[in-house]
């Protein structure tokens, strides 16, 4: 999988449609689950929340036909952000004591990868965020997987082994407008959206 997104690049990979990029031979079966409107607050470097995000929740599960190995990708489409005042989302490691102040607006997207234990089961189809209750009011990550997978495992012991995420605010007078929060493989955090 990291040779895909190596290929096409993070920006991509969180924006596009995965079915026929990760299934380029037909060989591997993809499942497109979404999209379900969401909202999350965002934490930073140093813990505390520093924007409010909404987006959109799509989830592609790929089964390797040779192992049997199930992935999950959970991609954060069509965000946007909207900061509260406080310490800015690299203020504790990029941007040390960095600041933002409240109602800078920008937009965003992302993905999770997710590898599932070999013992999980996919046990529901559902087009629904929460297969249990065929509902997707408040979707999250949790509520997906572990409504449509046995036993139920996130984040326990399943989790999210690669991210990324790309936030970018414009000029609006900042200092720094684009904020990048990535796993180690993925390059690491760099950049912030901070006014200081």
């Amino acid at each position: 999988m990291l040779a895909v997104i190596n290929a096409v690049g993070d920006d991509v990979y969180s924006t596009t449609d995965l079915s026929s990029l990760l299934n380029p031979t037909g060989t591997s079966p993809t499942q497109h689950y979404g999209p379900y409107p969401s909202k999350s607050p965002d934490s930073g470097t140093c813990g505390n929340d520093w924007a409010n995000d909404t987006f959109d929740r799509h989830f592609t599960i790929k089964t390797d036909n040779a192992t049997g190995a199930i992935t999950v990708v959970e991609q954060f489409k069509s965000g946007s952000f909207v900061t509260f005042v406080g310490l800015s989302p690299g203020a504790c490691e990029t941007n040390i004591g960095g600041t933002i102040r409240a109602g800078v607006t920008g937009s965003m997207h992302g993905y999770f990868i997710i590898p599932m234990p070999s013992t999980e089961r996919q046990t529901s189809n559902s087009p629904y965020c929460n297969a249990a209750t065929s509902s997707n009011t408040n979707c999250t990550t949790t509520t997906f997987i572990n409504s449509h997978f046995t036993p139920a495992c996130y984040p326990a012991s399943c989790s999210v082994t690669t991210f990324f995420f790309h936030y970018a605010a414009g000029d609006q007078g900042l200092r720094f407008h684009e904020w990048r929060n990535a796993s180690a493989d993925r390059g690491g955090n760099s950049g912030d959206i901070s006014n200081t």
